[in-house]
């Protein structure tokens, strides 16, 4: 069976408790009951009516004015263009009164599954929302669009609210980012959206009040066919690391689907002889821990999470953060003429994944595609460091990458890896958790100069915490020029009242683009 014991919530579920369940590979032969299985624990979780922590709430709200800010930067770009055109071919279906799609006008609705595919593009396609790292890494905010997509196509017909909505997100984050603590996909190569479909689905569970069979069942599904490999981000990124959490949301909207109808799922999906476990993570002989709350506790693990104040990967925010200080402090820096090195010691993955240990010859590329600059450490210093600022169009444009200091500088900067960074990385104590490092450059003239930094100015922790204030300001700021002002303030009015709205108003929790905007982006043709 798999083991289990209650121990402090420390910083999983403060001030409750958590279980932690013991996973591994089962024979056939051995049976393992279903009421001990993970995929049933994750339903237990989400068809648990807890109490609503106010703070989860308070950052629920914070998350979707965010999600809606990264999306409305991105609603001109290719892939989310493309998604949004493919939503627009699919009308709401005979369940429900439709969803909305970021761009569009909210009285234009559209089939749930697509357009939690659109938003999720949108939402995903900048690298820019909320982030969480443990034994693997995650945006939970990748939750959001199928949770609200399902949440205003069934807002009439089953009566829901905003406060639904609410505890449908806090599953979706809390179930994510419990596996997130437990499981490691990534070493194996496995896509990290491999969690995500199935916290979309449990999320979706809460949302409709669904029994943890129906949820059992869903999360079954999504998880088996949301697994793919993690080539997707790297050597050569495209503009499907945008769409593989969308079509995850969208998988799990129509594995939700499914379950309601009574479909079943691959049984055990993650203990099997032949399944997730045995075959695609550790194998027969590895063994896992997932904390997750006890029954009645409040989902509070979206506190655990958080934003990005740049349009990077995660791992690269608080070296941004640096390079802006360094950039005050010790202006030859950047310049390539007076640098000889530039060495930055950090942790294990960032190192191994979007520094030089990765050995990707496209991160010092000029010529990269912005997914792929966005995954390189080594580019991003450089420009911060020359810049002393990060944006998130004109950072990543070609004559930026390619501009001639720059590139002799970038060649000069690589990455280390350092234990105790590494440890600290994967932590699960808040209080020491990093994902910066330190780093070292020598000038030419022998100069040495060392800093460091543990966390992201905008971490909890950080120089200049989060909070309200700057989730608003950055969706006012990433909204200017795509929305009109009379609809930037109604969807702040409407997102800021979120766990008070009635049915009629979830709606309305988009965002449509100023009159013009999208005539400008080319039409694509495809099947549908």
């Amino acid at each position: 069976m798999n083991e289990s014991h209650t121990v402090s919530a420390g910083t999983a579920v403060p001030g409750g408790t958590v279980e932690v369940h013991a996973v591994r590979a089962y024979r056939s032969d051995e049976r393992l009951p279903r009421s001990e299985q993970l995929a049933w624990k994750l339903a237990e979780v989400a068809a648990d009516d807890a109490p609503l922590d106010p703070a989860a709430v308070e950052m629920a709200v914070n998350r979707v004015i965010d999600n809606a800010a990264v999306a409305a930067a991105s609603l001109v770009r290719a892939a989310p263009s493309a998604a949004r055109q493919q939503a627009e071919q699919h009308p709401p279906s005979a369940g429900g009164s439709g969803s909305s799609v970021f761009g569009l006008a909210s009285g234009a609705a559209h089939s749930p599954e697509w357009a939690a595919w659109a938003n999720g593009v949108a939402v995903r396609e900048l690298d820019y929302h909320d982030t969480f790292l443990a034994a693997d890494y995650s945006h939970p905010g990748d939750n959001i669009p199928p949770i609200l997509a399902v949440a205003q196509h069934l807002a009439a017909a089953r009566g829901l609210t905003g406060a639904d909505l609410v505890r449908g997100i806090l599953t979706g984050y809390e179930i994510q980012i419990d596996l997130v603590k437990g499981i490691c996909l990534h070493e194996h190569k496995i896509d990290h959206v491999a969690h995500l479909g199935p916290s979309a689905a449990a999320g979706i569970g809460t949302l409709l009040g669904l029994g943890a069979e129906t949820v059992f069942q869903a999360i079954g599904q999504a998880l088996h066919t949301t697994t793919a490999t993690r080539q997707s981000r790297k050597g050569e990124i495209s503009s499907w690391k945008a769409h593989a959490p969308a079509l995850a949301g969208k998988v799990a909207v129509e594995a939700v689907d499914r379950a309601l109808r009574g479909e079943t799922s691959p049984t055990p999906i993650y203990e099997g002889e032949d399944g997730v476990i045995a075959w695609l993570l550790g194998g027969p002989e590895a063994r896992y821990e997932v904390p997750l709350p006890v029954r009645g506790a409040a989902k509070r693990a979206i506190l655990d999470s958080y934003t990005k104040e740049h349009s990077a990967e995660y791992q690269a925010q608080a070296w941004i953060d640096l390079a802006r200080k360094l950039h005050r402090e010790h202006p030859a820096t950047a310049d390539p003429a007076r640098v000889e090195r530039i060495v930055i010691e950090t942790s294990h993955h960032t190192h191994y994944v979007i520094g030089s240990g990765a050995n990707d010859p496209q991160k010092y590329d000029p010529r990269a595609s912005r997914e792929t600059l966005d995954h390189s450490i080594p580019y991003i210093f450089t420009v911060a460091l020359q810049d002393g600022a990060w944006h998130h169009e004109r950072s990543y444009a070609p004559e930026r990458a390619s501009r001639p200091d720059t590139v002799a500088l970038w060649q000069k900067v690589t990455t280390i890896e350092g234990a105790e960074w590494t440890r600290r990385y994967h932590s699960l104590d808040i209080s020491e958790k990093a994902f910066g490092g330190a780093v070292e450059i020598v000038l030419s003239d022998g100069t040495v100069i060392r800093d460091r930094i543990a966390v992201a100015d905008a971490h909890p922790l950080g120089a200049r915490p989060f909070a309200r204030e700057q989730y608003v300001q950055k969706f006012r700021t990433l909204a200017d020029g795509v929305l009109e002002t009379a609809e930037i303030e109604r969807f702040l009015g409407l997102a800021e009242r979120l766990p008070e709205l009635a049915p009629h108003e979830l709606a309305g929790l988009t965002i449509q683009a100023r009159p013009g905007l999208l005539d400008s982006v080319p039409r694509t043709a495809g099947i549908f």
